[in-house]
């Protein structure tokens, strides 16, 4: 349900995992030479997988509120993806990319850690949930 708190938190991470598809990461200087060679979403089948991945989970996790334990997993798998998604940018920006002074990191850049942190939010804000319900039912 989109009143509560994670709910928010998935779907920002869904939009900022749906928007590395198309906004740059990286820029610079190609191992083949190539001046303004963009690293994006889309380089290779590998990151567009795990990105499409990452934000259908996302996306799909909101929309299953009522069992919070499938929507915990989903929520952690999307967590381990998004840290192998990221861990593999930046092992990009070392191999593909050679040493320059043009090579920078793209403002977009940011969009893969705050995905994290979103899904982290998000997983807070389920295990709170389930804390309340468990204390509820205690009480009854």
């Amino acid at each position: 349900m989109i009143q509560r708190i994670q709910s928010i938190w998935l779907l920002l991470a869904s939009v900022l995992a749906f928007a590395g598809l198309t906004l740059p990461f990286y820029s610079g200087v190609n191992v083949s030479g190539e001046l303004q060679y963009t690293l994006k979403g889309t380089e290779n089948l590998g990151f567009q997988v795990l990105t499409i991945t990452v934000g259908l989970l996302a996306l799909i996790a909101i929309f299953i509120y009522k069992n919070r334990k499938t929507q915990t997993r989903m929520v952690l798998a999307a967590v381990v993806l998004q840290l192998g998604l990221t861990y593999l940018y930046y092992h990009y920006t070392k191999t593909i990319f050679i040493n320059s002074p043009y090579n920078t990191f793209a403002l977009w850049s940011v969009f893969q850690p705050l995905v994290l942190i979103f899904l982290i939010l998000a997983m807070l804000g389920i295990r709170r949930d389930s804390k309340i319900i468990a204390d509820s039912n205690r009480l009854r």
